[in-house]
């Protein structure tokens, strides 16, 4: 099979198209000292080289070294600088969720650089346009749109190319996010803010828009990106494969039966296109009740941070999806700091009965990590699932991204102090009275009204053609894209066999 669509548009080459950029790459890496990692060594990376594994346990993630795109996995160590044999997660006790089903979370706060794992979705989109010679880091500025985790992602890549990077993101996004990009960004010019917050993505793709007359700015849509679906395909899939059937192995009666996730650019629901082929699990995708675009067709504003709204993304495979959930920044902003403060967790070790290792770890949930762990107990309840059944999703990035957040809702709802008894009270709304409203199970006609609104925003707003647009209804066409990787495996090793770095 062959993708009739226009492949150099949505960066899907696997093949050199412009020679001159692809050796001014190689001069670029060379000087840089940067080896890239193949998608084969993210998702599985016990392959990388040992000499790799060995300097990289004298780095810090979080350092601006090339070395960290070795680390652009699930299988960090929050603890060590060793990698981890098994990708780090948590599997939720029925004391919390107060379902038999388990809900197991991995930790995506693991990721080097940016404690977040939507470096990952940079790095897939930012691979094939480089390896192909689209991307020339002496001519191109590197033009990430966001509602912050990608950009800064996009940031730290570009920061390792030592060339400039541009984050775009609404500008009442959380504090924690400026801060690192004012840290990273070659040029504090390079941090756009445009208007509104997370329900703000058009006027995201209109600063992008206005962006693109300057044939020096090179965008990476991680909203159109086929890149950003294949790379959670192959690494975040198999990742999460390799955490359920290892719990298979003490219980051979498991079953997956869902994958959640929060839809945002759609990326990450790529990982429930893999576990739906491996293990016939349901794909779920999440927004905000607020603005309820695929439930109702809404609109609204929402502080689930990450997670976007108001539109379809191009790369989010509608006709495979099963279920859609809402859920409420209500239960997002205050689950949070039933979560973070220490009379929160005394409530739910005291009170709930929750293990004080599992409470310890639930600062390790994000905003929109706290939203994937609330629709999958709205999962687990509508399919009146048991205790062998399985149903697994991401913690996105963890809560210290959100500490200012946090301190504005203290401050604004509970400035005479935080109790047990608000603790309470959070859990009994937003964890105990869990229902299944605002939950859709898709027939083929839900699947096609969902689908159908996206043609407002990409056709008419952002110039994909028809044919593009509807190419993306048969699952041949995600069939092929998931065979994509080997391809551009075998351009890394070129590329770097022309750089010649070597650790």
């Amino acid at each position: 099979m062959t993708l009739d669509i226009d492949i150099a548009k949505y960066g899907l080459l696997q093949s050199v198209v412009d020679q001159k950029n692809y050796e001014r790459s190689i001069s670029r890496f060379r000087e840089a000292e940067i080896l890239l990692p193949t998608f084969e060594q993210l998702s599985d990376p016990s392959s990388i080289p040992e000499e790799i594994l060995t300097k990289l346990e004298e780095i810090d993630p979080n350092e601006a070294h090339p070395l960290n795109l070795f680390r652009v996995h699930w299988y960090n160590s929050f603890q060590s600088a060793r990698q981890t044999t098994l990708p780090e997660h948590i599997v939720l006790p029925k004391e919390l969720t107060g379902v038999d089903a388990q809900i197991v979370l991995m930790f995506g706060n693991r990721f080097p650089m940016i404690t977040a794992h939507k470096v990952l979705a940079a790095y897939s989109c930012f691979l094939p346009r480089v390896v192909s010679g689209q991307f020339n880091p002496d001519m191109h500025r590197a033009v990430w749109p966001s509602t912050g985790n990608y950009a800064r992602g996009g940031i730290a890549i570009s920061t390792l190319l030592q060339s400039r990077g541009v984050a775009v993101l609404p500008e009442n996004m959380s504090k924690e996010r400026f801060d690192w990009l004012d840290k990273w960004v070659l040029d504090p010019e390079d941090v756009i803010r445009t208007p509104g917050s997370e329900s703000n993505v058009k006027e995201i793709y209109d600063a992008c828009n206005e962006l693109q007359k300057d044939e020096t700015n090179f965008i990476f849509n991680q909203f159109s990106e086929y890149a950003n679906h294949i790379g959670h395909y192959k690494v975040t899939g198999r990742a999460l494969g390799h955490v359920f059937e290892t719990m298979r192995i003490a219980n051979p009666d498991l079953e997956l039966k869902a994958f959640v996730s929060a839809s945002g650019s759609a990326g990450t629901l790529g990982a429930g296109d893999r576990l739906k082929d491996d293990f016939g699990a349901k794909i779920v995708a999440v927004e905000a009740l607020e603005c309820p675009t695929m439930l109702y067709n809404g609109y609204g504003e929402h502080n689930i941070q990450g997670i976007g709204d108001k539109h379809i993304p191009l790369i989010h495979n509608v006709m495979n999806t099963d279920i859609v959930v809402g859920v409420s920044d209500q239960a997002t902003d205050n689950l949070n700091l039933a979560f973070t403060t220490e009379e929160g967790k005394k409530f739910l070790i005291e009170e709930m009965g929750v293990d004080a290792e599992i409470v310890m770890d639930l600062c390790h949930f994000g905003f929109s990590s706290i939203c994937n762990m609330t629709a999958a107990i709205k999962t687990a309840k509508a399919l009146n699932l048991g205790e062998n059944d399985v149903v697994i999703t991401v913690a996105t990035d963890g809560s210290e991204l959100y500490e200012s957040e946090k301190q504005q809702l203290l401050q604004s709802k509970f400035n005479s102090g935080f109790n047990m008894g608000h603790a309470s009270e959070i859990a009994s709304t937003f964890l105990k009275e869990i229902n299944t409203e605002h939950l859709l199970q898709l027939d083929e006609i839900g699947r096609e009204r969902i689908f159908n609104l996206g043609y407002y925003t990409w056709v008419e707003q952002q110039g994909v053609s028809v044919e593009d647009f509807d190419a993306r209804r048969d699952q041949k066409f995600w069939d092929y894209l998931h065979t994509m990787t080997p391809a551009w495996d075998t351009m890394v090793e070129e590329f770097n066999d022309q750089t010649g770095v070597t650790v």
